[in-house]
C-alpha cells in the first residue's frame, strides 16, 4: 500500500530543524502541500521542499500565542482552501531534577509542548469537522509514558498530550478526525552533545518519520500512540487490570493491601475504549458480589 497525500494540506510545528525538518520533507515529498512551521528556519525548508518540486508555505508564529496560530490556520486556507493534517511537533527542553527546577521553567515546558498544541489544534479543528476530514498528530515522549530523570516538566507536558488525544479521538470520530500520539526517539537540536555519535546516528531523525506517514494518512488508525526509532516501531498503550472487588466496609483498605498483587495482575488486562470503562468494570464486580451473596 503506498501513502499519497496529493490534495492534502499540512501544517508541522517546529519544522525548521530536526525531526520537524522530516516530518514537511516526508510530507511534501509523497504531495502535500505543507505550512512549514518555525520561529527560525522556516524559510529554509520552504525552499528545500520547492526545489523538489513540492509545494510550501512558511509561518513563523509561536504555538504559545493562539492569535498567531490561528492566522498560520488562516493562511493554509487562504493559499490552498483545506487543512487535513496536523503534526504538533514544536518543543522545548529545560532539564533539570525537580529539587533544581524552577517553576517557570516547568509551566514554559507546559506551555509549549501542552498549551501549544491544543492551540494549534484549537485552531483548525473547527474545519476539520467542517470538512469532515482531519488527521492529528501528538508528539508525546517515552519520558512522558515511561519517565527519565531531570524531565519532569517535559514528562508532565507529554503525558498530557496522551490524555488530549483520548479525548479528541472520541470526540472527532463522527467527522472523520483522527488523533493519534508519536513517540519518536530521535536525535535533534534539542540532543546534541548529550548522547554518543554512534549513537546520534542510529537515532537520525528521518527514521521516525514512517510512523508520522502512517498517522497522517487517510488509513490511519485513531487513539494509536506509536513509538519509533532507529527503524524500529512499537505501540505503546495505557490498560486497566481486571481488578478484585474488595468490598466497601471499614476493612476495604487492609484487605486491599494483602490482595493488592491480585489487583495489580496484568493478566487478562484491557485497553478500555473511553473513561467510562473504568467505573463499568468496578459497577460490574460490585454487583457479580453482590448476586453472590
Amino acid at each position: 500500500m503506498s501513502i499519497d497525500f496529493t490534495g492534502r494540506v499540512a501544517i508541522v510545528t517546529g519544522a525548521g530543524g530536526g525531526l520537524g525538518r522530516q516530518h514537511a520533507l516526508g510530507l511534501a515529498a509523497r504531495g502535500a502541500k505543507v505550512v512549514v512551521n518555525d520561529l527560525g528556519g522556516a524559510d529554509a525548508v520552504v525552499e528545500e521542499i520547492r526545489r523538489a518540486g513540492g509545494q510550501a508555505i512558511g509561518n513563523a508564529a509561536s504555538v504559545t500565542d493562539f492569535a498567531a496560530v490561528q492566522a498560520m490556520a488562516q493562511q493554509a486556507m487562504d493559499a490552498w482552501g483545506r487543512v487535513d493534517i496536523l503534526v504538533n511537533n514544536a518543543g522545548i527542553l529545560r532539564d533539570k531534577s525537580f529539587t533544581k527546577m524552577d517553576l517557570a521553567d516547568f509551566r514554559l515546558v507546559m506551555d509549549v509542548h501542552l498549551m501549544g498544541a491544543v492551540n494549534c489544534t484549537k485552531a483548525v479543528w473547527d474545519i476539520m469537522n467542517t470538512q469532515k476530514y482531519g488527521r492529528i498528530i501528538m508528539t508525546t515522549s517515552s519520558s512522558g509514558l515511561y519517565g527519565n530523570f531531570g524531565q519532569s516538566n517535559y514528562g508532565a507536558a507529554k503525558m498530557a498530550l496522551v490524555g488530549l488525544m483520548q479525548t479528541l479521538s472520541i470526540e472527532g470520530a463522527k467527522n472523520n478526525i483522527r488523533v493519534n500520539c508519536l513517540a519518536p526517539t530521535a536525535a535533534t537540536r534539542m540532543t546534541e552533545g548529550l548522547l554518543p555519535q554512534a549513537v546520534l546516528d542510529a537515532l537520525q531523525p528521518q527514521f521516525v518519520v514512517p510512523a508520522m506517514l502512517v498517522l497522517a494518512s487517510e488509513g490511519a488508525p485513531t487513539r494509536s500512540i506509536l513509538c519509533a526509532g532507529a527503524g524500529t516501531f512499537e505501540a505503546a498503550h495505557i490498560t486497566m487490570t481486571q481488578g478484585v472487588h474488595i468490598g466497601t466496609d471499614a476493612a476495604a483498605a487492609d484487605r486491599l493491601a494483602g490482595q493488592l498483587d491480585a489487583v495489580t495482575d496484568r493478566t487478562g488486562d484491557m485497553v478500555p475504549q473511553s473513561g467510562a470503562a473504568q467505573g463499568t468494570n468496578e459497577l460490574g464486580k460490585a454487583g457479580g458480589a453482590l448476586l453472590a451473596r
